[in-house]
Parts: structure tokens; C-alpha cells; sequence
């Protein structure tokens, strides 16, 4: 594929990420109980959660194919596709949710795309390990922010926390198996920017 057709693809698949027109895998929406009596405190604190939420797997799709643009190693390559189709899943999830919240996705997202695209393809060029320790340092910070999300919603909001349990349990699993793949752990100081970098994203997304 010429340079030209691999940036028409990636463009492709940035607007329909954004505009939540990007297919997810046959898994269904993991919401089998419901609580249509929330209170208006409870529903705008899931919304809040739900909107930086969302901005995280926008974040994430950007992420994954960034790097896979950059992998030289096919089965690599593959790992990092299935992973971004699951995190496509993550996204419907979190905007059909944040629909039923009556809330609304965060204007800065295309930022996140573009930046978290480059990140990836920065990191991608550093080699397969390299490109799969920022992986798995990914997911487990993704991990320990879902779980902090999961202490402060309501318990009477089952349908935001069994999204989020589903989430969780992927992204642990994403992390695993970029370790099984053979990856390499990251320097403290490249853990505490991505850190600092999510912190930024999450905050800004909360509020405009």
C-alpha cells in the first residue's frame, strides 16, 4: 500500500472513530441489568466519568493504530489490530452509555486522536519491544484509572459498572499479552510522562 492509500485509510478510520461510525467486534453491549432511577447528582457524576472515558479509548484507537503503522513484525502487527477492534468495542460502549446519561462527548478529542496517534507511532518506531512495554504500561495505567472510577460511582449505577468491569478485564488482558509477546519494560521516567500525560487528557476532558 503506497503512502498516499495508508494516509486516506488512517484518515478514514480517524473520522469514523470520532464520529462513533467505526464498527466493534459481535460482542454485545455488556449491560444486562438496569436502574432507570438514578438521581440527577449520580447521573451527572456517571456522565462525567462516561465522557473522560470516552476520550480515553479515542486516545487508545489513535494509539493502536499508530503503532501498528509503524510494526515491521506481522504478528505483532496483528496483536495490536485485535487489541484496537476490542478497544472499538470500549468506545461504543462509553458513548451509548453517555447518550443514556444525556451527556455529551468532549470537543477536544480530535486533539487526543492526533496526538495520541503520533505517540504511538513514535513509540512504534522504537522496535517491537519497545512498542509493546508502552502497551502493557498503557493498559495497566488504564487499569488502576477504571478502577478509581469504579470507587467513586454509585453503586445503584450498575449499568456504568459492569461497562467498566468489562473494560477493565480487557485492558488487563491486552496488558498480559503484550507481556507474553516479549515486551520490555519502560524507563521511570517515560511511565511518569505517559502518567502526566493521561492526567492532562482526563482533566481537560472532564470540563470542556
Amino acid at each position: 500500500m503506497s503512502f498516499v492509500n495508508k494516509f486516506v485509510n488512517e484518515l478514514d478510520i480517524a473520522l469514523k472513530t470520532l464520529s462513533n461510525k467505526k464498527p466493534g467486534t459481535p460482542r454485545e453491549y455488556p449491560v444486562t441489568e438496569f436502574n432507570p432511577n438514578l438521581t440527577d447528582e449520580e447521573k451527572k457524576l456517571s456522565a462525567k466519568l462516561m465522557r473522560i472515558n470516552l476520550a480515553g479509548e479515542v486516545a487508545a484507537q489513535a494509539l493502536y493504530r499508530g503503532q501498528a503503522l509503524v510494526c515491521k513484525d506481522d504478528v505483532i502487527k496483528e496483536h495490536l489490530i485485535s487489541a484496537g477492534e476490542e478497544e472499538t468495542d470500549h468506545l461504543i460502549w462509553c458513548k451509548k452509555r453517555l447518550d443514556e446519561l444525556d451527556g455529551k462527548p468532549s470537543i477536544l478529542n480530535p486533539i487526543w486522536y492526533a496526538g495520541s496517534f503520533a505517540i504511538g507511532a513514535i513509540f512504534g518506531s522504537m522496535g517491537e519491544k519497545t512498542s509493546l512495554g508502552f502497551v502493557e504500561e498503557t493498559e495497566k495505567q488504564v487499569v488502576k484509572h477504571l478502577e478509581k472510577h469504579l470507587s467513586k460511582i454509585s453503586e445503584n449505577d450498575v449499568e456504568t459498572i459492569e461497562i467498566l468491569k468489562t473494560m477493565r478485564a480487557d485492558e488487563d488482558e491486552h496488558a498480559q499479552e503484550a507481556s507474553l509477546n516479549g515486551s520490555e519494560e519502560l524507563s521511570e521516567p517515560t511511565k511518569k510522562f505517559m502518567s502526566a500525560t493521561a492526567k492532562i487528557m482526563t482533566s481537560s476532558s472532564a470540563h470542556i
